[in-house]
């Protein structure tokens, strides 16, 4: 069986999806793949996502917004969607979850802090799912 692909959409790239590919590979590891991108990707990680990830240990500050293409969801196992709508291709073999979870872009400390308490809880189910642990 071939390592899982998880690919992480939402609109800006800079959030959300962003937040749930740094802790899928946290705690993934080399287990998963994880990627993330946007349908209109921003230019910049929202810095207090990057905040928030860093007071939890984890580091986000290389990270870029990256624009959604195909082939990264034809790769993917599983492709999450974050309110991008119907902007994520839709290809035969390919899991999809729309998780509905609130963006993050202009929000205070403790509303991104709550934001991703919501994305680790859904990122480490699926972790355990994924690698059957």
């Amino acid at each position: 069986m071939s390592k899982p692909v998880v690919l992480f959409v939402c609109v800006h790239n800079a959030g959300r999806s962003m937040a749930a590919r740094v802790l899928l590979a946290a705690y993934a590891g080399e287990a998963i793949e994880a990627l993330s991108a946007g349908s209109e990707p921003g230019t910049s990680v929202n810095p207090v996502v990057v905040k928030v990830l860093a007071d939890r240990g984890h580091d986000a500050t290389r990270e870029a917004p990256k624009v959604l293409v195909a082939e990264d969801v034809r790769r993917a196992t599983v492709a999450i969607t974050m309110g991008c709508g119907d902007a994520c291709p839709i290809f035969p073999g390919v899991r999809y979850e729309d998780w509905p979870i609130e963006d993050p872009a202009g929000q205070d400390e403790d509303a991104v802090a709550r934001i991703v308490d919501d994305i680790d809880v859904r990122v480490r189910t699926l972790v355990k799912e994924l690698l059957g642990a």
